[in-house]
């Protein structure tokens, strides 16, 4: 790829700079003031970071769970809304079903088409959760299988996964997962403050879609959400307006440094209204959200740049919102060539005109056709 220069006001990691981003497949370089060249005034285009998103069920009316190349069409809906790269999420499933899915991320892992967001390996939400908190997933849920977790931390696709510690062998799931270099999230569970918060010490470094799924915040029985508040420095929260008051939301950016957003896109997201797949459930799409049956949250119809919008309006700035919707959640995975703009990075980024909106998309140094 030639290279190619972006005039505007650049996010960098060390702050905003004015002048040229210069880039071919990875950042180049970044040439502030006089250098560039050009004028970056105040009206400029704002140039920052590409969206990570860690937790994408679907988009663009597929599932990821149907495997083949849903993935494909889920990477091109989500690289149309400003996310450039992200983990399809699994649901919980049967073995068999589980293992085609991952097969099918892994292709889009090894081959990126045009148009589409990289996917970075996968996220297993699940088989391994609590029964009782199964929220909108299938009723597969159990306890680990010691061989399934060997092949996971053995295979390489899966980067994260879900699970609740209370499950018999919990525990040590967690500390193969971590051991292997993968990401534990604690989700789905009704476990306590102190269970929670041994699961930590044994390896879990973060919480599935924050106050979701998971035992409430109670002054005499913190829970698993108070364990969260107390002493993570990561969450995964859904900024759509539904699944956490706006409350909670602000609450929740005090206690924990590096919260993230997260979609949980089903393959709502991007659609009309009406019935899709999650799993082998059905949900229905209404408005902005996504629901089993009558009132089951099912996931979300969420993308990236409407949580851009939402945080926004809680007042964050563009810098704060910047680093939940790229930074950290790259860092918790440990990509640190990923949600940011360095030399060096990849040429991962968003272009906001001047009133936000996205004017463009970059992943890997392709600029993404936005309809």
């Amino acid at each position: 790829m030639s290279e190619q220069r972006r005039v505007g006001r650049i996010l960098t990691s060390e702050g905003w700079v004015s002048g040229a981003l210069v880039h071919d497949t990875h950042v180049l370089a970044i040439e502030a003031g006089e250098e560039a060249g050009e004028d970056a005034g105040e009206d400029a285009p704002r140039i920052i970071p590409g969206f990570v998103d860690l937790h994408v069920p679907g988009g663009g009316g597929a599932d990821i769970m149907e495997a083949g190349d849903a993935v494909r069409t889920v990477a091109r809906l989500h690289a149309r809304h400003g996310t450039t790269s992200f983990l399809p999420a699994t649901v919980t499933a049967s073995r068999e079903d589980l293992e085609a899915a991952l097969a099918a991320v892994d292709a889009a892992r090894e081959d990126r088409g045009d148009g589409e967001a990289r996917v970075l390996g996968a996220h297993m939400e699940g088989p391994y959760i609590n029964p009782e908190r199964l929220g909108a997933q299938p009723p597969h849920a159990r306890d680990p299988e010691p061989d399934f977790v060997q092949e996971v931390c053995e295979a390489g696709v899966v980067k994260l996964v879900t699970l609740a510690p209370e499950v018999a062998g919990g525990m040590d799931a967690i500390r193969a997962f971590a051991a292997a270099g993968i990401a534990v999230q604690i989700g789905h569970t009704d476990t306590d403050y102190e269970t929670a918060c041994a699961a930590l010490d044994a390896g879990a470094t973060g919480f599935t879609h924050l106050f979701n799924a998971m035992s409430p915040l109670h002054h005499r029985a913190p829970g698993v959400t108070g364990a969260a508040l107390a002493r993570s420095e990561y969450a995964a929260i859904i900024p759509d307006g539904v699944h956490v008051a706006d409350g909670a939301l602000l609450a929740a950016l005090r206690a924990v440094p590096r919260l993230f957003a997260v979609t949980d896109a089903t393959a709502a997201a991007g659609m009309p209204d009406g019935a899709y797949p999650l799993g082998e459930h059905t949900v229905t799409k209404r408005g902005d959200s996504v629901f089993l049956g009558e009132d089951t949250l099912a996931g979300s119809a969420l993308t990236m740049d409407a949580a851009f919008v939402r945080l926004r309006a809680l007042g964050l700035e563009v810098d704060d919102v910047s680093r939940r919707l790229s930074t950290y959640p790259a860092d918790f995975i440990g990509r640190r060539d990923r949600g940011r703009i360095a030399p060096g990075a990849w040429a991962d980024f968003v272009i906001l005109d001047p009133d936000e909106r996205i004017a463009a998309v970059v992943v890997e140094g392709e600029e993404i056709a936005l309809s």
